[in-house]
């Protein structure tokens, strides 16, 4: 079953149940010149080769604004200049009707624009009103930081956003998704008439996300202009009023959010049609390859259990701290677990170590490829050799033309796009990295893959080339495990589903029975 995106209707559907300020109530026909910012044909060169090519963008006043396209497509770069990063080549910025020219991150704070970066970096040891005022902290008549007036003002912009956080409480022990939150306030501390948020739902769960899009809409509400950059298109009917595309580095088309479609959207991104977006083709499902039974880790997970069998995926649902990265990171051999008991193939195995579950023929793809799966400043060979060096490596000798068999093998499978396989890693783009993490797992010959949030923070034609890899791979009788926070990943691709709550497994789907409020249901605790 293959399955086509449809337009925003549904979302917008959904707002109007939830009783929000509904974006279609805004009356569009009227052309209102109340532009806060203005870019107009900026161009971005890179060692001769253009970033950014006559792109233009406008925001208004009280107005969300999605900046769209696949990674490559020049959103950091624009974002950058916006920013005092980078400095135009040329082009012109206005801000409220004015000239300007950016020099510098504090010259964009003077200006009121703020960028709210998707990975966050807040000094976790210190309160979070210190992190609000870091580097330009109320000081006293006698010169001495004024601690007092800092928490006020702090308590103050809490208020003011309708938020429930301790001001006084370290950052360490926030939540992501109070952090992310954290973040956005210190942004409007600045008095922003711009923000900008880069991908800020991509570590939050659904429940979290609706928090933030409240926050949007206060901002809203008070006349800040938000340019909004997410690859969850979902996202955008709920809560944008424009979209701009870029593609290649050029402006492609500017679109009110209610009068489009996803596929239009998609075809402005890729420049084609996507018509299989998830990709899901017919599984012979055959014995169980992998079973867990009665797995604890104290004060982390308790009493785990689940199987899966040759050729099925099966999706593992549940909000953010749910433990379900935690109970695979068990099963692969990285934190130990207390007690219970793995089976193979229905052989009862001990997995000690990640070279313990490699050898017995599990991978893992972590949730973080950054951090954790990827040596961003080696090259596209290296890494995805990295797990398989003993195949072609004795003592000191290495057999060059087996390990280049093997790398071009990955590279023209999953149309890695590099231009060599001696390419630095950290300079490709999300969706290559995750397709160099896949080859590196994929080449240990795995009879279980487990994949944690696979297609988090790519744009959607690598999502969709990913979940045709994932569907292949199930077809050809490898049993994958699939964790993801976006439900219409999990329904789409999944042939049963496990949701946990606080450490357990509180319910399993299977596939004809799959509903978003149900996976809610038991992904609350039955709440």
């Amino acid at each position: 079953m293959n399955m086509v995106l449809t337009d925003g209707s549904k979302f917008l559907e959904l707002e109007r149940r939830r009783g929000y300020p509904l974006l279609s109530k805004r009356k569009w026909g009227k052309t209102v010149e109340n532009y806060v910012l203005e870019m107009r044909k900026i161009d971005k060169k890179f060692t001769g080769v253009y970033a950014l090519q006559g792109v233009d963008l406008k925001l208004q006043k009280g107005e969300v604004h999605a900046l769209l396209g696949e990674n490559g497509a020049g959103k950091s770069t624009l974002i950058k200049v916006l920013g005092g990063i980078y400095k135009a080549d040329s082009g012109q910025i206005l801000v409220e009707g004015k000239e300007v020219t950016i020099q510098s991150v504090k010259e964009a704070q003077q200006l009121g624009i703020n960028i709210v970066h998707q990975e966050i970096v807040l000094v976790p040891h210190i309160s979070v009103a210190e992190n609000i005022f870091l580097g330009r902290e109320p000081v006293t008549k006698a010169g001495f930081k004024d601690k007092r007036k800092m928490i006020r003002e702090a308590r103050e912009l809490v208020m003011q956003l309708g938020l429930d956080i301790d001001v006084t409480r370290d950052v360490y022990f926030l939540t992501i998704a109070q952090q992310q939150l954290v973040e956005i306030i210190k942004a409007v501390s600045f008095n922003s008439k711009i923000i900008v948020m880069d991908e800020p739902t991509s570590s939050l769960a659904e429940r979290e996300v609706e928090y933030l899009f409240e926050v949007i809409r206060k901002l809203r509400q008070q006349g800040v202009g938000i340019i909004y950059i997410s690859h969850k298109l979902n996202e955008l009917f709920t809560i944008t009023d424009k979209i701009t595309v870029l593609r290649d580095g050029q402006y492609v088309d500017t679109k009110v959010t209610k009068e489009t479609t996803m596929d239009e959207l998609i075809k402005m991104m890729v420049g084609r049609d996507l018509k299989e977006y998830y990709s899901r083709g017919k599984h012979s499902i055959g014995d169980v390859a992998f079973e867990v039974k009665g797995l604890s880790q104290k004060g982390i997970f308790e009493n785990v259990s689940f199987k899966i069998n040759k050729g099925e995926i099966v999706g593992f649902a549940g909000l953010v701290g749910a433990g379900r990265s935690e109970i695979m990171q068990a099963i692969f051999g990285v934190a130990p677990f207390d007690s219970g008991e793995i089976y193979l193939e229905g052989q009862k195995v001990k997995l000690k170590s990640v070279r313990d579950a490699i050898k017995k023929g599990i991978a893992l793809i972590p949730e973080n490829r950054k951090k954790e799966g990827l040596i961003l400043k080696n090259t596209v060979a290296f890494n995805i050799t990295l797990t398989v060096q003993d195949q072609y490596k004795k003592f000191i000798h290495v057999n060059r033309k087996k390990h280049d068999e093997l790398v071009s093998k990955y590279i023209q499978a999953f149309s890695i796009k590099t231009p060599s396989q001696d390419q630095l890693v950290n300079n490709l783009s999300g969706g290559n990295q995750q397709k160099i993490v896949l080859s590196k797992w994929l080449a240990t010959a795995p009879k279980v893959l487990i994949l944690d949030e696979p297609t988090r923070g790519i744009d959607v034609g690598a999502k969709s080339e990913i979940y045709t890899i994932i569907d292949k791979l199930a077809q050809e009788g490898m049993a994958v495990i699939l964790i993801s926070s976006e439900l219409s990943e999990l329904i789409n691709m999944c042939d049963r589903i496990y949701i946990a709550a606080q450490g357990q497994i509180t319910g399993e789907l299977d596939h004809e029975d799959f509903d978003q409020e149900k996976i809610m249901y038991h992904a609350t605790g039955g709440r």
